[in-house]
């Protein structure tokens, strides 16, 4: 057999007419569900400053004195 020869039959072999949509289709699902699962991490830190408004408040009133007040926020 030659080289030419062995070449041909591996691509005859590996040859196959399917639904090439059908084939990828696993791909999508899989990407789905992982943007599902990230949307699922955002969503569950909406809200967060408000439920600890109080530490934030305490905080604030602790270290009033600590907070230079310059120009433009610095």
């Amino acid at each position: 057999m030659t080289l030419a020869t062995i070449i041909a039959l591996a691509a005859e072999e590996t040859e196959h007419h399917g639904n090439v949509a059908l084939e990828t289709v696993g791909y999508g699902i899989v990407a789905i569900l992982v943007f599902a699962g990230l949307a699922l991490v955002t969503l569950s830190y909406r809200n967060v400053a408000n439920r600890h408004a109080h530490k934030a408040e305490a905080y604030a009133r602790a270290h009033a004195n600590d907070v230079q007040r310059s120009g433009h926020g610095h």
